[in-house]
């Protein structure tokens, strides 16, 4: 395997190592800061560790009297009661894509490079109060999973999978199974877990069909579920660009983004898939983090989620 020669092309293990330090600002707790993309969702299903108010009802035999809401109880006549729910572990599983459609980029970085970013982040942030993390990586011929665990050293073992994976892709890659990879890597992911996880699927969903839908409602039936969706600007206006060379990853053809349309049907294309992902997704309550190649990602995820405290 060649070593990569320029780090907006291909990611270094220690390029995600030293994205540790800059895990801040942002959190994917039910309680978000107002402008988050989590704020104002519905109750999730995932808790914190500790007490966490759950609901209030009336007095039943047997009940604590120390817990008895004395203000409801005087207002309605009626005893009433708070309960409280211990808070869980929070386990948390990426699915990170690393398939020859994310190998693109037109200005700063590739769409891979930016998953492995986005994937290094969320863990290291997850790490640090505590709570596991997992991963499934797969690319266009295979998958690999980690299972969540609390263990730094664990962390960095998936990361250099993912490493692995980024710098083996090329434009001499071989395809095989890409359409399905995506669906294949969510199946897998179904096997795995059980109820109360957060599952982040960061990827630029090539590929995505009914199967896949069907993935992330059963996932979010008995999880949390938010959508990373990696994407670069070229891909929503190709009209920028003067000439194009394009690649099935064996054959290159070069194309002018003018000559018949080309480029605004292009754009119209990308539009339509990048809205309907978006869309579907928000109607079965799934929030899509939008992550392009240029911006930093770590400034993204933070205006994205609210710039909210750090856990």
């Amino acid at each position: 395997m060649r070593q990569p020669t320029d780090s907006q092309v291909y990611i270094s293990l220690r390029d995600l190592a030293r994205l540790r330090y800059k895990a801040r600002g942002f959190s994917y707790l039910p309680r978000q800061p107002i402008g988050s993309l989590l704020a104002g969702r519905k109750r999730s299903r995932l808790r914190g560790r500790g007490l966490d108010f759950d609901e209030l009802r009336h007095y039943r035999p047997g009940d604590d009297i120390r817990t008895m809401d004395w203000r409801v109880t005087n207002r309605t006549g009626k005893p009433h009661v708070r309960v409280y729910r211990e808070e869980r572990d929070r386990p948390v599983f990426l699915v990170v894509d690393q398939r020859l459609s994310m190998f693109f980029g037109s200005q700063s970085r590739m769409k891979s490079v930016v998953a492995a970013e986005v994937a290094a982040l969320t863990a290291w942030r997850v790490t640090s109060v505590g709570d596991r993390v997992g991963a499934i990586i797969f690319n266009d011929s295979k998958r690999h999973e980690s299972r969540p665990a609390r263990s730094s050293q664990r962390v960095m073992g998936w990361l250099g999978e993912l490493t692995r994976m980024n710098q083996a892709l090329s434009v001499d890659t071989e395809l095989g199974g890409s359409e399905h990879a995506l669906n294949g890597a969510l199946q897998l992911l179904e096997r795995s877990i059980g109820h109360d996880y957060l599952v982040i699927v960061i990827s630029d969903f090539h590929g995505w069909n009914d199967a896949t839908l069907s993935s992330l409602r059963r996932l979010s039936q008995h999880n949390d579920v938010v959508c990373s969706l990696i994407f670069d600007p070229l891909e929503r206006d190709i009209s920028a660009a003067d000439q194009l060379v394009v690649s099935d990853g064996q054959l290159q053809l070069a194309v002018e983004p003018a000559e018949q349309d080309l480029g605004e049907r292009f754009t119209e294309t990308f539009d339509n898939t990048f809205n309907r992902v978006q869309a579907t997704l928000k109607r079965y309550d799934i929030p899509v983090m939008s992550i392009d190649t240029v911006a930093s990602p770590v400034e993204q995820i933070r205006d994205t989620l609210g710039g909210g405290r750090p856990r």
